[in-house]
């Protein structure tokens, strides 16, 4: 994404995951219905990451995890914001624990939401709990 407009309908759109330091928004894709595939968009505020080092160390670990997983997502515009100060800790460790959360929120994003039979099924899974009827 680059234009100012393609950021903003994505940031006013449906919040999908939020962690400890980002939160991720997604709108539908503003590509043509043929080309249409996952994008991504970075907001990095120099109120929460005041080192340039720290703030284009996140966008790497962030642009790497969703290269990975970007053809399990549906076809959208996702931006991934950084909403809380970074604390101060090794570039290493805080590109691990990125790593991490981003992965996670990708990894549920694209899984999708539960519908209510696996919610069903889930219940009925659980230890203790009583079987469900099977027709």
């Amino acid at each position: 994404m680059h234009r100012p407009s393609e950021f903003a309908a994505a940031l006013k759109g449906r919040r999908l995951a939020r962690g400890a330091f980002f939160m991720v928004t997604s709108a539908a894709s503003t590509q043509a219905p043929g080309q249409a595939c996952a994008r991504l968009g970075l907001v990095i505020a120099k109120r929460h990451a005041a080192l340039a080092v720290t703030r284009n160390a996140l966008k790497r670990v962030i642009r790497e995890a969703f290269r990975h997983c970007r053809h399990g997502l549906r076809p959208a515009d996702y931006v991934v914001r950084l909403h809380a100060r970074v604390p101060s800790m090794s570039l290493t460790a805080l590109k691990r624990l990125a790593r991490a959360e981003v992965d996670t929120h990708f990894e549920r994003i694209g899984r999708g939401p539960a519908t209510r039979a696996e919610s069903a099924r889930d219940k009925a899974a659980k230890p203790g709990a009583p079987e469900a009827a099977t027709p």
